[in-house]
């Protein structure tokens, strides 16, 4: 049969293929109903009647392009709402990452602040525990020096008073009595005729003492002179309370 180019049928088709890509998404299926119901209407050019087997055998000749049109739209809707997701997936994401940042700088600072404020309560408590112990610390009041009089009298309750402090015993009467038999209260009594005169180390001082004896029982705090009165009857006691026990129980030449 010959082709027919003038019909309805391809006349449509072609006009359809000239349209935008929008209305051959829409009119695809009326074009292929149209092709179909024109090949059952076509007429042959040397026939004068239509047979139902020729409008079976007749080809349908219509265009691809409304199908391939509708595949490429449905792409290009997909791939607009996968960009689309993806912008407000990074958009959520740029707001998430800058709450966290707000978050973590209002931690830090909440920390910082935390941190100063205990700093400044343990140093006020630090000065109220310097504060009360101040108030609390007993005020030393200026105690004059004790001044003793330059006589027998004054040199015993000087040394009476440093052997009360190194802990040595003898009392005012043990010391008074062995100084008025040994040398009558004179510092710089010097016994020349004993056996330590003797010997080279004649006894010496208020309480008659040799040099070796001054130097090795001598108190701390006192002059190392041995004819100084305090040095003399200090060591002198030092020596009679670690071989008698004290001054007070001497009651001869020791």
């Amino acid at each position: 049969m010959p082709k027919n180019t003038n019909t309805p049928g391809h006349s449509r088709l072609t006009k359809l293929n000239r349209l935008t890509k929008q209305h051959k998404i829409a009119l695809a299926g009326v074009a292929t109903l149209g092709a179909a119901a024109l090949a059952f209407s076509a007429v042959p050019s040397d026939a004068g009647t239509t047979t139902t087997d020729a409008a079976s055998s007749a080809k349908v000749a219509y265009s691809t392009e409304p199908i391939k049109g509708v595949r490429a739209s449905v792409t290009d809707q997909l791939a607009g709402a996968s960009l689309k997701t993806e912008a407000i997936q990074a958009k959520a994401d740029a707001k998430a990452k800058a709450a966290k940042a707000k978050a973590d700088a209002a931690a830090k600072k909440k920390a910082a602040a935390e941190a100063a404020a205990k700093k400044k309560a343990e140093a006020a408590r630090k000065a109220k525990k310097a504060a009360s112990r101040s108030s609390q610390r007993v005020k030393l009041q200026p105690v004059a020096a004790t001044t003793y009089a330059n006589n027998l009298n004054g040199w015993i309750n000087h040394a009476l008073a440093i052997m009360k402090q190194k802990g040595i015993p003898g009392s005012y009467n043990g010391l008074y009595k062995n100084i008025m038999r040994e040398s009558s209260g004179n510092p710089s009594a010097v016994n020349g005729w004993d056996v330590n005169a003797v010997n080279g180390t004649p006894s010496i001082g208020l309480l008659q003492v040799i040099q070796p004896t001054f130097n090795a029982y001598h108190v701390s705090g006192t002059s190392t002179n041995i004819y100084d009165p305090v040095a003399n009857i200090t060591a002198a006691a030092n020596y009679a309370a670690a071989r008698y026990g004290s001054i007070d129980n001497v009651n001869s030449a020791y």
